[in-house]
């Protein structure tokens, strides 16, 4: 495993612990409205934490551009991590349990690891540049669709951005008459580690950051 990979899975397993019993006491749970439709807890902040101390053990002088605290900058700009504590705060504060920790690791520039880790079902996908994704360490082989005919597209909706729903809504009357169906789960980044593992056949979406 790329050392870089086993630090991200420590990291993004940890605050999946600590997001999940949140989860199992919500009256702890504090959230705050941070812009348009954009929700931010204590929890999200809590697990930030917890993985900017975990990488900052191992690899101090990096770089970590963060959702919560925006960027800290290291001593070597060369690697950056790139870290979503809580992607999909919004079905957490409902208690709908589906969201995910994501983590990142660009090398000049190039996504070389990556982490999305589920804490509800325990689902841990990874990546590594060159070696292909797994779940749980088992290998993933994604769609096999060479067409939009009988596919399943997860997509999410553009409620930060409003500004696209025009566009958006016309992308989706152009593929409805195309695919089979669509799934809107509200974590993008579960979205695409399920097209990963084939589980959907694609994702679009727009205004995504």
């Amino acid at each position: 495993m790329h050392p870089m990979l086993n630090i991200a899975v420590r990291a993004a397993r940890k605050a999946g612990n600590l997001i999940a019993k949140n989860y199992e006491t919500p009256d702890a749970v504090e959230a705050s409205q941070k812009g348009s439709n954009d929700f931010v807890t204590n929890v999200d902040k809590a697990a930030e934490a917890v993985i900017i101390d975990t990488i900052r053990k191992s690899y101090p002088q990096h770089t970590i551009i963060t959702e919560e605290s925006g960027e800290l900058e290291g001593t070597d700009q060369d690697v950056q991590w790139v870290i979503d504590p809580l992607d999909g705060t919004t079905n957490f504060i409902k208690r709908l349990p589906h969201f995910a920790v994501s983590i990142a690791v660009r090398i000049k520039g190039r996504t070389e690891v990556a982490v999305v880790y589920d804490p509800m079902r325990n689902e841990l996908f990874t990546a590594t540049r060159g070696q292909g994704a797994q779940l749980n360490g088992y290998r993933l082989r994604g769609s096999t669709a060479r067409d939009l005919d009988g596919t399943i597209l997860a997509t999410g909706f553009p409620f930060k951005a409003k500004q696209y729903a025009t566009t958006y809504i016309n992308i989706v009357g152009k593929l409805f008459n195309e695919c089979a169906d669509f799934r809107r789960t509200g974590s993008a980044a579960l979205d695409l580690a399920y097209v990963a593992a084939g589980r959907v056949d694609g994702f679009f979406e727009i205004g995504l950051r």
